[in-house]
């Protein structure tokens, strides 16, 4: 029963945000009509079979707009996320495996990172490198998420250096990169696997956070995040609209949740 139980986490999880990665990923290169085409004699209209999710006060189809929209909130957590954990993975396997200097001198600046709350880092970025943009999104995105998964990764790595296979490697001769690499990072992977989905979680919240602030994506691009902000002044005459943004959002995030509830229940289960 246990076992039927995780599986059905875990399977859930993949239908759900495999049909909706579906959708966005579709939505990059056929949508039912223009994201971006206006139709005044359209507007403001309410769900219906020629409009799924109605349109907004510009005539747009929204259905459409959540297409494209989530197809860049979905690149935008795909990339910060390969951005935070390729870096963070680097250092925390520095620090944990080497220790001493390397350790205190990287941690440190980790530390540092981690003091300031996160919003407030990329805002700090986004204003250095330029707002607006897809990429600098991604950019000050990425740097943010680089302390958390380098903090998971220093303690997987320092927990391992010294345990008996590591040690028979190092009297074999192995190298410490063919130790890391080899040996110790296939060992993390447990640990890691969580840890990407509730980074892409968080990532998905923080763009729409940063798009509905107005620091993220801006025209003519789109995500879900600035869409949500771009429905807030139509909560009256057109709900369907911040209802339809808010519902994409919240199902992704309640997906990839269930992967990773899956995910660390058979963990948990292999243990």
């Amino acid at each position: 029963m246990k076992n039927k139980r995780m599986n059905g986490y875990l399977l859930a999880g993949l239908i759900l945000t495999g049909l909706l990665v579906a959708l966005m990923l579709l939505g990059k290169f056929w949508t039912p009509y223009s994201p971006t085409e206006m139709n005044g004699a359209a507007k403001l209209q309410p769900p219906s079979w020629a409009h799924l999710f109605g349109t907004d006060n510009f005539g747009r189809d929204i259905f459409s707009r959540v297409m494209r929209g989530g197809g860049t909130t979905l690149t935008i957590a795909v990339l910060t996320i390969a951005i935070g954990a390729v870096l963070g993975t680097l250092i925390g396997a520095a620090t944990g495996y080497f220790g001493g200097a390397v350790d205190d001198a990287l941690m440190r600046l980790n530390d540092a990172l981690t003091a300031f709350p996160s919003i407030l880092l990329a805002l700090l970025i986004i204003s250095l490198v330029g707002p607006g943009k897809t990429y600098n999104v991604v950019i000050a995105l990425g740097i943010v998420f680089i302390p958390s998964f380098a903090r998971v990764m220093r303690t997987q790595f320092a927990s391992q250096r010294n345990v008996n296979y590591i040690t028979s490697a190092r009297l074999m001769g192995a190298g410490s990169l063919r130790i890391m690499i080899l040996h110790m990072l296939p060992n993390t992977l447990r640990t890691l696997l969580p840890a990407l989905t509730i980074g892409f979680n968080n990532a998905v919240l923080a763009e729409a956070s940063m798009s509905f602030l107005g620091i993220g994506v801006t025209p003519p691009d789109a995500s879900l995040g600035y869409m949500l902000s771009e429905a807030q002044g139509m909560l009256v005459k057109a709900p369907w609209y911040a209802i339809s943004t808010g519902a994409m959002i919240a199902l992704l995030v309640f997906g990839v949740g269930l992967i990773g509830e899956g995910l660390q229940k058979l963990e948990r289960e292999v243990d």
